[in-house]
Order: C-alpha cells, then sequence, then structure tokens
C-alpha cells in the first residue's frame, strides 16, 4: 500500500525539526524519513536515526545511480537528499511518512509525489527572530550563522510554493495547526 507524504520544509532554525518531532509523538501512523548527507555529525545525533551520513564520494555515487527522490547541494560541498529506499520501506509498512528537509528539497518533493504529498512550509515571524533563534542554538559560528541568514532570507520567498504555510511564533500553536493539517490531509 503505498501511504500519503507530509513534507516539512523551513530556513534552518524556524523550528521544523521541533515541530516533526513533536508530531511523530503525536501521529503514530507518521514515520520520519531519514535523510542521507555529507555535512559532519553534530554531537547529539546519531547515524541512521537523525541522518544517514555518507561521504561526498558514496553520496555521489547514489545520485548518479538515481538513488535519490530528491537531492541538493544545500551548501558547498555539503549534499542532503532523500534515498528512494527511505519511502519505500515507510509505506511498505502501511505508514505515512513524514519529512524534514530544506526548502528546494520540499519542492522537489512535493513535485515528485504530487497529490499524495502536503507540503507545509514553516515561517518564522522575522529575520531578526530567526537569527536569534539560530545564535541560542549554539552549533554556529559567526562565518556560518551569516550564510545561514542570508540563505534563509532567501528561503522566505518560497513559501508560495507549498500547500500550506504555518508561522512558527508560538511553537504550541503551530504544532497545533500542523496536527490538524495533517490529521485532514491523512483522513481525507
Amino acid at each position: 500500500m503505498k501511504g500519503k507524504a507530509i513534507i516539512f520544509s523551513a530556513p534552518s532554525g524556524a523550528g521544523k525539526t521541533t515541530i516533526v518531532q513533536r508530531l511523530l509523538t503525536e501521529i503514530p501512523e507518521l514515520k520520519f524519513s531519514i535523510s542521507a548527507t555529507t555535512r559532519s555529525q553534530r554531537a547529539n545525533e546519531i547515524p541512521g536515526k537523525d541522518y544517514y551520513f555518507l561521504d561526498l564520494e558514496d553520496f555521489q555515487t547514489k545520485a548518479k545511480s538515481g538513488a535519490f527522490l530528491e537531492w541538493e547541494e544545500v551548501y558547498e560541498n555539503t549534499f542532503y537528499g532523500t534515498l528512494k529506499s527511505e519511502v519505500d520501506r515507510i509505506w511498505s509498512n502501511g505508514d505515512h511518512v513524514i519529512f524534514d528537509v530544506d526548502v528546494k528539497g520540499g519542492i522537489r518533493l512535493k513535485d515528485a509525489i504530487g497529490e499524495e504529498a502536503l507540503s507545509i512550509f514553516i515561517k518564522v515571524p522575522s529575520v531578526e527572530i530567526l537569527k536569534d533563534r539560530l545564535t541560542k542554538r549554539n552549533t554556529e559560528d559567526a562565518a556560518s550563522l551569516k550564510k545561514r541568514v542570508a540563505k534563509a532570507t532567501q528561503e522566505m520567498s518560497e513559501e508560495s510554493n507549498f500547500d500550506e504555510v504555518i508561522v512558527n511564533e508560538d511553537l504550541d500553536v503551530a504544532i497545533e495547526n500542523a496536527h490538524r493539517l495533517i490529521r485532514e490531509f491523512i483522513d481525507s
């Protein structure tokens, strides 16, 4: 049985990962699609749970062989992608897949999956709030922070390419809105 797909995209620091993690605890038939990446593993991340961490050569080999549903060079020599096998695994178990992907990846996934996908853009009230959230995360140096804020500003202009937009000003309200949209989509 082919399930449905829920795609969450947002600029880095908008809260999409937090929202997705909460939804996974609230909606049991949703299963997380683990993305592949060439970026370095962060201290709190577990390979095979948070990401499939691949070296650049392995990622490029998989991309050339068509193993990805979508992939993108998000930053120079830093690739992210969705393995077809990951989506097939979830659907074959009769579940619905939920994605936590960058903005371009979200648009490509929606194009690839079509009507069986609901794409949701998580928006922050302002770039200043986004910068503050990224700073408090303590995962970025000054150069990386500047690069992420510049990229986020561009990504905010892509919200019209998504089925739904949720402003994450209050996390609980954003999660409640996402939960409602997903339930309506899955149950339709």
